[in-house]
């Protein structure tokens, strides 16, 4: 091939990159307000992931991750091969599924309610009211529940025994931990969960509305077959979200509402990897164990967005 004919073959990239370079530049302003966020996540999310190799090593912190020894998948092994393997992903999925089977729908529910109020005021305190608790710390929330649900002086104990009703250990039972958890949960975020899917709402046409009322349409079948289709796109990428993250059950809450006495059901794969890291320092196992957790997660986004994907027009890519 000629010189003439390699500088064609080129010319196309160049172009492209010229073309990149020329858009970048007209639009420097919103390359500029991207760039904190770009950065963040570069720096801390993207930048540490050199460090899961130390799960594949015996890492020693005298040697380093590049002079420790590799040990291959010896960590994840053990780990799938030890005694407590079972009971930590029935803990973490169970309370991953019973938290979405109650708390994804009642946002859902709750937001189609307000959008039928017709009262301002009302309704604006309304939803203050319950979208307030999802700005109380983990702390505080963790507070509040051992002061209404503690064996000694809770609240709700005092409560149900001035009835005649024998309160059952909330907070030491295994059997009512995952209870107390999801509901506690659902109360503090189910307000907040809300303000997406009235932003959502928002969206509908007035002008169905009107023609539905012309046609003799109840107040019930309006929103059943105009405001619950305009959102579904919205739920089935929260769906998606939320079903990608079903192993990510964080560990603060649970720890801090954790005993011996319900260590049965409270042991979830976060605390685990809390005990084994940060507590028994055993850096590479723990790590090997965190990133199978993440692993999963991303199994479950990509199918979970597939079969979104196969079934109707609303994915994440």
């Amino acid at each position: 091939m000629n010189g003439k004919g390699q500088q064609a073959l080129q010319t196309p990239p160049l172009r492209a990159s010229s073309g990149i370079a020329k858009r970048m530049m007209q639009n420097w302003e919103l390359y500029l307000f991207m760039l904190p966020a770009v950065v963040y996540f570069a720096v801390f999310h993207y930048a540490p992931m050199y460090g899961i190799q130390i799960a594949f090593k015996n890492f020693i912190p005298s040697k380093g991750i590049f002079g420790s020894e590799w040990v291959g998948f010896q960590h994840f092994e053990r780990f799938f091969n030890s005694h407590y393997f079972w009971d930590l992903l029935w803990n973490t999925l169970s309370i991953s599924f019973y938290e979405l089977a109650l708390g994804f729908p009642l946002p859902i529910i709750l937001a189609l309610a307000f959008n039928e109020i017709r009262n301002g005021y009302f309704k604006k305190s309304v939803q203050t009211i319950t979208y307030a608790p999802h700005f109380i710390s983990i702390v505080v929330m963790t507070g509040m529940i051992i002061s209404f649900l503690s064996p000694s002086s809770g609240m709700l104990i005092r409560g149900l025994e001035a009835l005649g009703i024998d309160a059952p250990q909330f907070l030491n039972d295994p059997a009512w931990f995952k209870t107390v958890y999801v509901i506690s949960g659902v109360w503090q975020n189910t307000g907040w969960g809300t303000i997406i899917y009235l932003a959502a709402l928002s969206a509908v046409d007035p002008q169905l509305h009107e023609a539905a009322i012309v046609d003799g349409a109840s107040r019930f079948k309006r929103m059943l077959h105009i405001n619950l289709p305009t959102i579904i796109p919205t739920i089935t990428i929260l769906l998606i979200l939320n079903t990608g993250n079903i192993l990510g059950v964080g560990y603060e809450k649970i720890l801090l509402l954790q005993n011996s006495l319900n260590l049965k059901s409270s042991d979830v794969i976060s605390t685990f990897v809390y005990r084994s890291g940060l507590v028994s320092a055993q850096y590479s196992f723990s790590t090997a164990v965190g990133l199978f957790n993440s692993v999963v997660n991303a199994l479950m986004l990509i199918t979970v967005n597939q079969i979104a994907k196969r079934t109707s027009a609303t994915s994440l890519w």
